[in-house]
């Protein structure tokens, strides 16, 4: 269950990393747990629209 800051953060480093194409430290990844928290109003972000959650990651690739 995503209920928390620590399990939200976990979740998206997960989604980062699971193609193998991309590590954590490409992105800002507090900016995009803040963003999704934001648009969902809550720490469950499976519930994000799979293209909106990834525009919220490009939104936060580090340059």
């Amino acid at each position: 269950m995503l209920d928390t800051v620590e399990t939200a953060t976990a979740y998206v480093i997960a989604e980062l990393e699971g193609k193998g194409t991309a590590t954590r430290e490409d992105f800002d990844v507090a900016a995009i747990v803040a963003a999704s928290h934001a648009f969902s109003e809550g720490w469950d972000f499976r519930s994000i629209d799979r293209t909106v959650f990834w525009r919220l990651v490009a939104g936060n690739l580090k340059l």
